[in-house]
């Protein structure tokens, strides 16, 4: 089993997306509202080997530029991460198009993975059709990251039609993309993080991993709130999962000292 540590660059200001997007869906990319130079930074000081970054940052600038500036800190872009409607068929070949250009990006910047999410919620509820139309959008989506040199992951994400386990079964017998597991997610959705790696153990090749509070709800370093991430990282042990993992924080107060805090926890662990 050999792991590699990574962190997500989203916790170094708010989260939001492109407001051109609400115009023109083809422009709809996430984005973190940082000083992205400081969060490289700071996520090499805390001892990462790389990152991933929101698709809206990873197209702020050439990607030649983008990995000299992370070779200059000693990391490595892991991967990006781009959501998606994905149910609605006259917007779908623009929310391809968007995946196209960003999976380009990403692989000249020297990425390996890219992490989808989505699933829209319609305003009259979920009609049982959309489960099939995700699937298959997931896979045209998977299709153009391969073209690109890309490993395509779904990434089950609150606020989706893929929230608890038996919504995330259900898709990945409709797709073809691996499952990246955001262990917060997850367990807020229901789900039992750990059970869940097993049970998809052989379509495991990116890992999400963050803290949860469930009361009040919000996200933690890996060593604090109420989500036992020291079993699911047992379940990697136990599936013999050898990649990236990549620890995560929407948002925190002092993201250094987050990041650095999450690193212990996963080297104690892994060790």
């Amino acid at each position: 089993m050999a792991v590699r540590l990574a962190y997500h660059a989203n916790c170094w200001g708010p989260l939001g997306g492109n407001a051109v997007g609400v115009t023109s869906v083809t422009q709809l990319t996430y984005r973190t509202f940082a000083d992205m130079d400081r969060a490289f930074a700071d996520i090499a000081r805390a001892g990462y080997e790389g990152l991933e970054i929101f698709d809206g940052n990873l197209l702020d600038e050439a990607p030649a530029d983008l990995r000299r500036k992370l070779a200059d800190v000693g990391l490595e872009l892991v991967s990006t991460y781009s959501g998606g409607n994905f149910i609605f068929p006259d917007i779908l070949p623009e929310e391809l198009a968007r995946i196209e250009r960003v999976a380009a990006a990403a692989a000249e910047a020297g990425a390996s993975h890219y992490v989808i999410g989505g699933g829209a919620k319609r305003a009259s509820g979920i009609q049982d059709d959309d489960y099939k139309r995700l699937g298959e959008a997931l896979d045209k989506a998977g299709e153009i990251a391969r073209r690109a040199g890309l490993r395509p992951h779904y990434h089950p994400h609150l606020s989706t039609i893929v929230e608890g386990p038996a919504e995330v079964t259900r898709i990945f017998g409709l797709t073809g993309l691996d499952f990246c597991p955001d262990t917060a997610h997850l367990a807020a959705a229901g789900g039992d993080p750990a059970a869940q790696v097993r049970e998809f153990a052989g379509r495991i090749g990116l890992v999400h991993l963050k803290g949860l509070q469930r009361e009040p709800f919000g996200f933690t370093p890996l060593d604090a709130g109420d989500l036992d991430n020291g079993a699911v990282i047992q379940a990697l042990k136990d599936i013999d999962y050898s990649g990236w993992v990549m620890a995560e924080l929407d948002s925190w107060p002092d993201p250094h000292e987050g990041a650095v805090r999450s690193h212990a926890f996963l080297r104690r662990h892994f060790a």
